[in-house]
């Protein structure tokens, strides 16, 4: 497979702590230049737009976009537009509208659209998705609890509309969870608290059901100090599966089956530059369908105002 050459949107932190890392560790990718009005990499070139980027470097064949949310509609589509492939951090765009269209154009202009659940590609997921498929879900029990503090510091643009608050990690939940359940859930309870300086929650209580009548409840909270929870825990018919420490632990009835440092972004670019190759889309929308159904159904508790 030849390299991906690859022109990077967006230098902030998760595009320095996991993109391009995880560029320089598959083979089959290359970062050439990165665009960011306001940042830059040493020994990179760089570029105030993604247009100036494109037009210096007609040998990107694909843009990586880590921009803030609601702005990753009209750097996807410009991109798009110019014949490159497109890899979304998560979630991918600020409504379901924009990526339904990105989608469109992906498939008018052949080029390949990924929506990049990293939490997906964590060591235990498919393993939890193949010992799932033929059991019957009887109760999940989803904690995501982590500090803003730590992970966003000084991201002003979480708590506006399209930041998400909560549900920025709390989707990575959510995208495990609707890749490893074997039937669709549907939201019926959710309470959002929402801190009086916010647009968006800091903490979130979900309870789902699927056409079985299984308890699914999901514990959010960006309001968590010393250590961080990422875990799912499922009761089947048939056994327990516990998927923790974000998906690097998977255990079945208590034994441990997979235990793995986290590579994550590692091969999700392995993945991008396969659906590259193959000039094919990868975009699922059921966990910003989720997260959008919460917004729509919840109910909005005033909390004490944040303070960074």
């Amino acid at each position: 497979m030849s390299h991906v050459m690859i022109g990077l949107v967006g230098v902030g932190k998760i595009a320095r702590d996991q993109h391009i890392p995880a560029m320089t560790a598959v083979s089959g990718c290359q970062l050439v230049a990165t665009a960011d009005p306001h940042a830059a990499l040493p020994d990179t070139p760089a570029y105030a737009s993604l247009e100036a980027m494109l037009d210096a470097h007609p040998e990107i064949a694909a843009v990586a976009v880590c921009t803030p949310t609601h702005l990753r509609y009209s750097q996807a589509r410009l991109a798009l537009m110019r014949g490159k492939h497109v890899l979304l951090e998560k979630p991918p765009g600020a409504t379901l509208s924009e990526v339904e269209d990105l989608m469109t154009v992906a498939d008018q202009q052949g080029g390949s659209l990924f929506a990049a659940w990293h939490s997906r590609f964590a060591p235990g997921v498919a393993h939890a998705r193949q010992w799932l498929a033929e059991r019957r879900i009887q109760r999940v029990e989803i904690e995501w609890k982590e500090d803003v503090r730590v992970w966003h510091p000084g991201q002003a643009w979480i708590w506006q509309p399209g930041g998400m608050g909560v549900f920025d990690p709390g989707i990575n939940a959510l995208s495990i969870a609707t890749a490893i359940l074997p039937q669709p859930f549907f939201l019926r309870g959710a309470t959002l608290q929402v801190p009086s300086n916010c647009q968006t929650p800091i903490a979130a209580e979900l309870s789902f059901t699927d056409a079985h009548e299984a308890v699914i409840e999901a514990h959010f909270d960006f309001r968590q100090t010393g250590p961080q929870t990422w875990d799912i825990h499922i009761e089947t018919d048939a056994g327990r599966l516990d998927l923790t420490q974000g998906g690097c632990c998977l255990a079945i009835d208590g034994e441990m089956v997979v235990e793995a440092e986290e590579r994550e972004y590692a091969g999700l670019y392995g993945h991008f530059a396969e659906l590259v190759a193959r000039h094919e889309s990868d975009v699922d929308v059921a966990p910003l369908r989720q997260v959008a159904d919460a917004f729509l159904y919840g109910h909005r508790e005033m909390v004490d105002a944040f303070i960074e």
